[in-house]
């Protein structure tokens, strides 16, 4: 019995610690890097380096969904094979999603640099800050292989039965990251170009983390071959992916429809920085539920395709009350405590850090409901339910936002705003109940 089997043959408990605990940690440890990186742009660069970091974000979500995307989708195929005993086809899955990321990160640098100053106005940004974020962006984005290859490998290091070397790649990147930060921003005084170099070679380290793991059959089964590529596996491998592309690209277009707000409805440039530091709380708690969602992946999709209904209930059992938890002790911890998180980003400001705790209040008041719908999500996704998946992260990303945005602050004032992210998570989850009433969820 290889690795890859075993380590699924534990309580539900157990794999949930082993796969879901490491996964969210890490990931925690890759937000950390953002929003270090706005303490350091905000100490240093002041309040217009920030707001042009907060108008480059939807293009970066972008990034990272495509990235996963192609990860999941590759995650379920090769979870799915491997629970089969087909180990040639799971090799051959994982040397596909290799070309498809590389495809998907070369069009990235290519036409990123080509069409930045569109790309840039395309976002929203003001002219006294169009200059500043077209450079953090062109930093950024010319590193784009290195960080879909750094989710991708650890994606699949994953499937392959290496929780602990995916978690321990990412924090490693991450922990790289700030310090070339204080490096690039401070001795070598490199200003928002250096944030976003460091951003662009903290992947690198990853990536050279995870590839040893790839290159020999003593490390797992999944390993760098030269097999025919398949197009068919490349088109399921891009289907399965779609719902985490609209899940993890769901911050960007909720951040980019947030910004057109904040705009719209005369709350300027302050209000767009003040928006940047809620985001950041706000990412930190969406990671740790994407974590244990990316973590449990595998252990879902390997026992949904090797027939063990009861444990995969079982597991999903944990989840509903681990993401519950979280989501509630998050929102009281930011009630009573978020103050002091939103003072490292306005030193001197205390005006800000005071108007950015009273908005998040309302902002974060449905995140409890976030962690369901994103468990939902990522469940339906790991067991070939895409199209349930896709509309649950949909209606969350994009739709209800959208409406809520447009409608809501117009009828019952600017200050509605800040509640349109939390009753489009509440909305979503009234939907995915009655969806699992319909369909029997279990």
């Amino acid at each position: 019995m290889n690795e890859t089997t075993s380590l699924y043959r534990g309580s539900p408990g157990k794999i949930f610690l082993q796969y879901a605990a490491p996964q969210a940690l890490a990931l925690l440890a890759n937000t950390g890097y953002a929003i270090v990186d706005g303490v350091f742009i905000g100490a240093r660069l002041g309040p217009s380096a920030l707001a042009a970091t907060g108008v480059a974000v939807p293009a970066f979500e972008l990034l990272i969904a495509l990235s996963m995307a192609a990860t999941a989708g590759a995650g379920v195929v090769v979870s799915t094979r491997l629970a089969g005993g087909d180990r040639e086809r799971a090799v051959r899955a994982f040397n596909t999603s290799m070309a498809l990321q590389g495809a998907i990160g070369l069009a990235i640098v290519v036409l990123s640099n080509i069409f930045m100053d569109s790309l840039v106005r395309f976002l929203g940004a003001p002219s006294e800050i169009h200059d500043a974020t077209a450079t953090y962006l062109r930093y950024l984005l010319s590193f784009s292989p290195f960080l879909l290859y750094g989710y991708m490998l650890g994606g699949l290091a994953r499937n392959d039965g290496r929780p602990g070397l995916a978690a321990a790649a990412l924090t490693i990147g991450s922990v790289a990251n700030i310090l070339l930060d204080y490096v690039f921003m401070y001795p070598l005084n490199m200003g928002i170009a250096g944030a976003a170099l460091a951003s662009g070679i903290g992947p690198v380290v990853s990536v050279l983390i995870l590839l040893p793991h790839f290159l020999t059959e003593r490390k797992g089964v999944l390993l760098f071959k030269r097999v025919r590529l398949s197009f068919s596996d490349a088109g399921r491998i891009l289907k399965l992916g779609v719902p985490s592309f609209v899940l993890e690209f769901s911050i960007g277009t909720v951040t980019f429809v947030m910004n057109y707000g904040i705009v719209r409805y005369g709350y300027g440039s302050n209000g767009l920085a003040v928006y940047l530091i809620v985001g950041y709380l706000a990412l930190v708690v969406l990671t740790l539920f994407y974590g244990m969602a990316e973590g449990l992946q595998p252990a879902f999709s390997y026992l949904c395709a090797a027939g063990e209904r009861k444990k995969l209930r079982a597991l999903l059992n944990v989840g509903i009350g681990v993401f519950l938890g979280t989501g509630l002790v998050s929102y009281l911890l930011i009630l009573f405590f978020s103050i002091h998180f939103y003072r490292m980003f306005t030193p001197g400001s205390e005006v800000t850090a005071i108007f950015a705790a009273e908005k998040s209040a309302p902002y974060f008041s449905g995140f409890i409901c976030a962690g369901l719908n994103i468990l939902a999500i990522s469940y339906y996704q790991a067991t070939s339910a895409t199209g349930r998946s896709l509309l649950l992260a949909t209606l969350r990303g994009f739709v209800l936002p959208a409406v809520l945005v447009a409608f809501l602050p117009y009828v019952f004032g600017a200050e509605r705003l800040w509640l349109c992210h939390s009753l489009a998570e509440v909305s979503t989850l009234a939907i995915f109940v009655i969806i699992a009433l319909a369909r029997r969820f279990y």
